[in-house]
């Protein structure tokens, strides 16, 4: 059972027209079929439409370049920076107090800059001081630069001021190939 478009009192589904109001029941149904299949038919053209369209701009999207190679050199090269300006703030700092510092905090604001100015081209840099030594004095550390962009290099810079650079995506090593 259910009701009918015009009286809306109940009655079978097999009706073609209304015992109470004679509204013709079979139009409805036809009308019906005929908005489902052309609904169903915008639908199938949209999306076959926008397939292509997805394609082409997944095409565009990886090979055209970003806004060019020299906003990742940009970057790059700011970080690098960065790493050497707090690479000269820490040697200073050894040749004063004959060690490390235990975090970048205890060098003040001119690292704390350097840094900023890294994070604001995407780089996130990162201090490692290595183990105390016999006389509980720490020798080594290491400095890392983590890019948050795909693509662009990690780099990497300990004691010996030497910087070192990978294009894969983890944090560079003492191993990876210097600048």
């Amino acid at each position: 059972m259910y009701s009918c478009r015009e009286c809306e009192r109940p009655i079978n589904q097999a009706t073609e027209l209304c015992p109470y109001c004679g509204a013709d029941l079979t139009e409805t149904a036809a009308q019906g079929k005929a908005e489902t299949a052309k609904e169903s038919s915008t639908w199938k053209r949209i999306l076959w439409l926008s397939i292509p369209l997805a394609a082409m701009w997944a095409f565009l999207w990886y090979v055209v370049p970003e806004k060019g190679s020299s906003q990742a050199a940009d970057a790059e090269s700011k970080a690098m920076a960065a790493l050497r300006e707090v690479n000269a703030s820490l040697a200073a700092y050894a040749e004063a107090q004959g060690q490390f510092p235990a975090s970048l905090e205890q060098l003040g604001d001119k690292v704390r800059s350097a840094a900023q100015r890294a994070q604001t081209e995407g780089y996130r840099l990162g201090y490692f001081p290595g183990p105390a030594g016999g006389d509980g004095r720490l020798q080594t550390y290491a400095l890392v630069a983590r890019p948050g962009n795909y693509g662009f290099r990690n780099f990497y810079m300990d004691q010996s001021g030497i910087m070192r650079s990978t294009r894969e995506d983890r944090q560079a090593t003492a191993e990876d190939p210097p600048i």
